[in-house]
């Protein structure tokens, strides 16, 4: 994935939840680190004690879900151990003898792309040759094992790992008499390919000569191509396939602008992010969470603010008049909109709550700013009424098992204290900000009336 750009795995995995699909059958445990599993990993890098025995007595005495996101961890390519890959597999056979341990196909998938990478293609090859035998007779877990396989491969940007497993769901697209085999094998090598930045393969094989062996293209395969093409900056293909899904009845919504924005976005083209954001808006595509992470990844001033928090602009005007040229433009789209708030924000009379859960710091960062707005607007403007209570919710407080402070939640911090908030972290949980709702009310209405020095007015 690219600077928020959303990958059709993703897309895949949530619509095949949507359909009732187990989430065992197509996603791994979340591979965020636990406080356990990362001083079970400082310990192998720093520790004399054989690594075996560390290992041995982790698993027999760590819970199921701490074992498991640990074993994630090192097996992803983003991992923060990279040192510790080649302990995935005794860390996987060690688990695998747990009482609790239940076979899944994609962490086997995620061991098998390892191992390949890493160049023990023997034991690659053994792991893929087990799961094929236990899943022979049962096409439906088989493909998806296939599936994951490839999207691991592709993960690594593997060529000849990703081809082996093309070659399995190409066999099992031409051979299974199943439809429901044969559109789960045709979406993987569609994505696949466009994952591999092979789009025009992957065009090909939905609306050129080989178009889908009889499948009827959905919408999912259309957007993975406009995805494709995006990511290597092929603008006048990606515009054209978004032209062909218009043409066949299908809706170019949120996740298939999310992709065109964050295209243009990597590749630093300001102002065709502004027309699409401008065609959102006026279409009445609404803006998403990650509509707001795609856009700020791409603008380095704001992630200049973000990052070094001694230069935040402390209100939308601020703002504005702080950024120039293309990355001005897009981020004053951005801010003209407060429909993302529907999306983030519940009020009632007893509370009104902004969660800023799966936000970027850039992105959360906007959200704030346009939330303040919003916020004198309904309770000095608009009269909806004063809430008993006010709070923003930014992850990893009491009920959170990661370790490390939430970089939004300092965020948000340093903005409420140099705008003299009476919002300030909750005693029962610090992953939230909580205030009374009338004092927030009369802090607005100060705000706009005599702005403190050093802050600035909403």
């Amino acid at each position: 994935m690219m600077n928020g750009l959303q990958s059709p795995h993703q897309w895949l995995s949530w619509r095949w939840k949507q359909r009732g699909v187990p989430v065992a059958a197509i996603k791994m445990e979340t591979s965020t680190l636990t406080k356990q599993g990362q001083r079970f990993l400082t310990k192998l890098t720093t520790s004399s004690a054989a690594t075996d025995n560390l290992i041995r007595r982790f698993v027999q005495g760590s819970p199921k879900s701490v074992v498991l996101t640990t074993l994630s961890h090192l097996l992803s390519p983003t991992t923060s151990y990279p040192q510790l890959s080649t302990l995935a597999l005794p860390l996987y056979g060690r688990a695998s003898q747990a009482p609790w341990f239940t076979w899944n196909s994609t962490t086997v998938a995620e061991l098998a792309a390892l191992l390949h990478k890493l160049g023990h293609r023997a034991q690659s090859e053994a792991l893929i040759s087990e799961a094929i035998s236990k899943l022979q007779s049962r096409k439906r877990e088989l493909v998806v094992f296939y599936g994951k396989l490839a999207e691991a491969y592709s993960k690594r940007k593997s060529e000849t790992g990703f081809d082996v497993a093309y070659g399995y769901l190409d066999n099992l697209l031409r051979t299974s008499e199943s439809g429901h085999v044969k559109r789960r094998a045709y979406e993987y090598m569609v994505s696949g390919l466009c994952s591999m930045d092979r789009p025009r393969e992957a065009e090909d094989l939905v609306i050129g000569p080989a178009a889908g062996l009889g499948l009827k293209p959905s919408g999912f395969e259309l957007k993975s191509i406009v995805y494709g093409y995006g990511r290597v900056g092929l603008f006048e293909d990606m515009r054209r396939v978004v032209e062909e899904m218009e043409k066949r009845g299908f809706v170019v919504d949120t996740v298939c602008c999310n992709m065109v924005v964050s295209a243009y976005g990597v590749h630093g083209e300001h102002v065709e992010m502004v027309t699409w954001l401008r065609r959102m808006r006026d279409s009445g595509i609404p803006f998403s969470v990650r509509t707001y992470n795609s856009v700020t990844n791409c603008c380095p001033g704001v992630l200049r603010m973000v990052g070094g928090l001694s230069e935040l602009a402390l209100s939308m005007e601020e703002l504005n008049e702080g950024l120039e040229g293309g990355e001005g433009m897009v981020v004053r789209e951005l801010l003209g909109c407060s429909g993302i708030l529907e999306e983030v924000m519940v009020w009632k009379a007893s509370e009104v709550k902004m969660d800023l859960h799966g936000f970027h710091l850039g992105g959360a960062y906007l959200v704030v700013l346009v939330w303040l707005e919003e916020m004198w607007r309904r309770l000095n403007g608009l009269n909806c009424g004063v809430p008993a209570e006010i709070t923003v919710v930014c992850g990893l407080g009491n009920h959170s098992s990661v370790r490390g402070e939430s970089k939004v939640r300092v965020l948000v911090q340093k903005m409420m204290v140099k705008m003299g908030s009476p919002l300030k972290v909750d005693r029962k949980n610090n992953g939230c900000f909580i205030a009374k709702g009338k004092a927030v009310q009369n802090w607005l209405c100060e705000m706009r009336k005599a702005p403190l020095s050093g802050s600035a007015s909403l």
